[in-house]
């Protein structure tokens, strides 16, 4: 027989004599040794190591309450927030890259909050395995060799988010087993069954709450739900009421509340978030102005020619119009118009009106011109000039002239009221253009097409700024033509009343526009060519352990990590990968020969032991081998974990055929001694090196390892 009968629980796997030995001895054990190894000499550098440069700031500004913007959601950054707000750090330190932390931070304790992650992915690896019914004796191997794992231990050693990532991304797989396990045991409905189910849905919304990797794990309990649901719908004996039930929990269950986890991270990180910081450039308007402290000056509520202003975007890129002295290389080789996020002088823009003696407020319909205060050049458009990036609209920039290729008609498309209930706003005319509240558009008068950030990024020559183009909208409710003047100066006109408040922005705007620029961000992170990253590394190296990281500033002085697998369970697991392969193409060819009988059980045995984790390391790693993003090694400590239990499934059918207990017994001897001498010859890396190469020279089995100094 190919595997043993499956169980509907790990529990039932167990001799019930060494029940308890097998459930919660060994599992504790365990857990000791990893967060053991992971405590151990976690204090020895004292400096601020790697990503701890942004993720303890990033933290920080949560004891700040300052807004700031990063590429990942804000689940792990708020945790890393808590530990410093147990370890009592006030938010003082900026945590700088390779500076000393201050004798009175306790960053000991934030880095044990962290490792804490770290160490609990063992026992959830130990219980992943007895799940997938998996040998005992390969199930201790495994769990050891992840515990032992230095690329594990590294990581879970400083103040990162990626232990937290594995941990919830081990968790998904493991409630997705549990899972697979009661679907095979029809007890569906149970409430072992619904419970296991709602932890799944709830370790999704916290996995995806890291990182958008989560999503990769995400995808294969999506793959598992629609497989069920079709095998669900050939079943004769189930009633349409109940395969409607199966549907609408896994719904609620796999899509309801795992969305409803990330938004509610959402609505925390912005309520704790209450201050004016470094990210205001990323929202719009409305939401900065509601921070305390903002640098958005109120300005005189009507809006008249001969006005200074800012005008930010209501798209996805809600940035400033803005200009400078560089020229397009292409196109016009006019003057480059952009959206810029950030205070700036080249924002600033004088609304003229088209007739020389033209004065007064500015009104719906108006025809304007809009003049760079910098550089004195027009804000221009044409039919002769396609965008850049953009397909099909038109480029748009700063030219000398005024004709009518600069003349632009505003459209009012929204008035908001002042927050303040009591404001008597019977002063701000409906058809006047008032800063902050108003929602226009700006019409080409000579094509027709409307001013529009894109959501795209110039190249370099465009400093990456945001591209500004003029377009044909499909609707006139798409906000990428809509804008607001932000910022307003006329010294003829009176002051905002004391009494005006700005209206409050909306949590749904707020968070779609946090996410986009999450994205825009995301798609940033591109490989310089003009420069080279040291640190940075190609997919194919992960799995080959061509080359490691350095983690720290590389003296002899200081205690140094390198993050680089354990050539043990790296090589070994991605040996098994092929291997893997080329046995499931045998038993495929077997079994259309007939020569061996695959059941359905071997078969869906074959798929939760082996196929499954087969899939969840390929799509944790092609991602990042087809992507334009800049790589690092640790992007592939999940794909990792998943190959580690290939291993395990490809040893399991090495052991099915072994009849011979003492070759069994002495090749599990063999790889438990393989796995700890691997952790005892090179632990350093994750230990930390201290002093010169003379004891850390036997270490180095590849050349391209450049741990020593």
């Amino acid at each position: 027989m190919l595997v043993k009968p499956l169980p509907y629980t790990c529990a039932s796997t167990q001799d019930t004599r060494y029940k308890w030995v097998k459930l919660y001895l060994i599992p504790t054990f365990l857990t000791i040794l990893s967060v053991c190894v992971r405590f151990y000499r976690i204090d020895k550098n004292k400096t601020v190591v790697w990503d701890e440069a942004h993720f303890g700031k990033f933290g920080s500004y949560y004891i700040k309450h300052e807004f700031y913007h990063d590429v990942h959601p804000p689940l792990g950054k708020m945790l890393i927030g808590l530990s410093e707000y147990l370890a009592n750090f006030d938010g003082d330190f900026d945590f700088e890259s390779n500076t000393d932390y201050p004798k009175h931070i306790n960053f000991i304790f934030m880095r044990k909050f962290n490792c804490l992650f770290g160490a609990f992915v063992i026992p959830i690896m130990y219980y992943t395995l007895l799940e997938l019914n998996f040998n005992y004796f390969i199930t201790l191997l495994v769990s050891l060799m992840s515990c032992l794992e230095l690329s594990f231990i590294v990581l879970s050693k400083f103040i990162l988010l990626d232990s937290m990532l594995l941990f919830f991304t081990c968790t998904t797989f493991y409630f997705l087993a549990r899972l697979h396990n009661l679907n095979v045991a029809k007890r569906q409905f149970t409430f072992n069954w619904s419970f296991t189910l709602l932890c799944l849905g709830i370790s999704i919304g916290c996995v995806c709450s890291i990182k958008w990797v989560g999503l990769f794990i995400t995808v294969i309990v999506g793959l598992y739900t629609i497989g069920d649901l079709f095998l669900l719908f050939y079943q004769k004996s189930l009633s349409w009421t109940k395969y409607i039930k199966h549907w609408l929990i896994r719904i609620i269950d796999l899509i309801i509340i795992p969305f409803l986890i990330y938004l509610f991270c959402f609505k925390l990180h912005f309520a704790l978030l209450y201050k004016s910081g470094t990210g205001d450039g990323s929202t719009n308007t409305l939401f900065q102005i509601n921070l305390q402290n903002n640098k958005i000056e109120l300005g005189p509520r009507n809006i008249a020619f001969g006005s200074y202003v800012t005008i930010r975007s209501n798209g996805l890129s809600p940035n400033l119009l803005h200009s400078h002295k560089q020229t397009y290389p292409v196109g016009s080789f006019q003057n480059q118009i952009t959206g810029y996020g950030f205070a700036d002088s080249n924002n600033n823009w004088i609304i003229e009106n088209t007739n020389t003696n033209g004065k007064g407020l500015v009104r719906d319909g108006m025809e304007i011109f809009l003049k760079h205060d910098t550089t004195q050049k027009y804000l221009f458009s044409s039919l002769e000039f396609p965008s850049i990036v953009s397909k099909d609209s038109l480029e748009v920039s700063g030219a000398t002239e005024n004709d009518d290729n600069a003349v632009w008609i505003v459209e009012i498309m929204d008035q908001l009221k002042s927050a303040n209930s009591q404001y008597d706003d019977s002063s701000e005319p409906s058809n006047v253009i008032h800063p902050i509240s108003t929602f226009i558009r700006f019409k080409h008068k000579a094509t027709g097409c409307y001013l529009t950030s894109s959501g795209f990024s110039y190249p370099n020559w465009g400093f990456k700024q945001s591209e500004i183009i003029c377009k044909f909208p499909f609707s006139a409710r798409d906000k990428s033509a809509w804008w607001n003047v932000e910022e307003h100066w006329n010294d003829n006109l009176d002051p905002c009343p004391s009494d005006y408040k700005p209206p409050h922005s909306k949590f749904w705007t707020d968070f779609v526009l946090i996410n986009f620029a999450m994205a825009s961000s995301n798609n940033a992170l591109v490989p310089d060519e003009d420069k080279f990253d040291n640190l940075a590394s190609k997919p194919w190296e992960w799995p080959t352990l061509y080359r490691g990281l350095r983690m720290c500033n590389w003296s002899g002085v200081i205690y140094r990590y390198y993050l680089l697998g354990s050539p043990f369970n790296t090589w070994l697991s991605t040996i098994s990968l092929p291997i893997f392969l080329l046995i499931i193409l045998k038993l495929y060819c077997s079994w259309q020969r007939q020569s061996i009988d695959l059941n359905s059980t071997a078969i869906l045995q074959i798929i939760s032991m082996g196929v499954l984790p087969f899939l969840t390391w390929l799509i944790h790693y092609l991602p990042f081998v087809t992507m334009a993003r800049v790589t690092y090694i640790h992007h592939y400590l999940p794909s990792l974990y998943f190959a580690m239990i290939v291993f395990a499934f490809n040893l399991q059918l090495l052991f099915n055929r072994i009849n011979s207990k003492f070759i069994r017994f002495n090749l599990m001897i063999v790889l438990f001694g393989g796995c700890v001498y691997s952790y005892y010859k090179f632990n350093p890396w994750a230990q930390g090196m201290l002093g010169g190469n003379e004891r850390y020279e036997h270490m180095k089995w590849i050349n391209t390892w450049d741990f020593l100094l």
